[in-house]
């Protein structure tokens, strides 16, 4: 698998490429920028692999993951896919976070849990994981994770802001997150990445939980 991350926007978001060696088949993960000169390193990035993007995946839609959205469509004409319960988020102004100059076209696909999204030869599964947001999801590969602003390394998503519950943040991390195998490498929203097991032994929010 091609993997590339790019750290974007104003709140320093993970922006990921993901791309298929054999078929070249690519899709971009939260694509949160908020500067032309960003899109143009993400593209740039997708040319120099010689990738062609399919599908842009929201992990949630808050606009630090989804304000670089319609840059990405434009010349790429991939379909964006963002689960169901945010879907309305990409087209609504929402209060708390920095203004973002990008507004987000409207999904071309909803998402639900146990879909699964495929580029190629890599396969990935949507864990439907509510707590941040109501449709934060995490994107379960064979050898990693992708885990939005559910799960950070040593921290989790914040669940003070609209349509956040920290009861439901608690309750995805034990039933979704916590049985996966401890070598899975966590790619979070924003900050590090870790692996499962790590989490499961020094972060507190998941500690608790055993």
């Amino acid at each position: 698998m091609i993997l590339k991350r790019l750290t974007v926007g104003r709140l320093s978001t993970n922006c990921y490429i993901l791309g298929c060696p054999k078929t070249k088949e690519a899709l971009i993960i939260d694509p949160g920028f908020d500067r032309e000169k960003e899109a143009e390193k993400v593209l740039k990035e997708v040319d120099q692999h010689g990738l062609k993007v399919q599908y842009i995946v929201n992990t949630h839609g808050h606009p630090d993951h989804v304000s670089g959205n319609g840059i990405i469509k434009g010349p790429t004409g991939a379909s964006i896919l963002i689960h169901e319960e945010d879907a309305p988020m990409l087209t609504a102004a929402l209060v708390g976070f920095p203004i973002c100059i990008y507004v987000s076209p409207p999904a071309d696909k909803s998402l639900q849990d146990n879909d699964v999204i495929r580029i190629g030869e890599v396969v990935l599964t949507v864990l439907h994981t509510p707590g941040h947001s109501r449709g934060s999801i995490c994107l379960l590969g064979e050898d990693a994770v992708f885990t939005g602003d559910t799960l950070f390394a040593s921290s989790i998503g914040r669940t003070d802001l609209p349509g956040s519950s920290h009861q439901e943040i608690l309750r995805s991390l034990k039933n979704k997150l916590m049985p996966l195998p401890d070598h899975l490498r966590i790619y979070p929203g924003h900050g590090l990445s870790s692996t499962v097991g790590r989490e499961k032994r020094f972060n507190p929010f998941l500690s608790s939980l055993i």
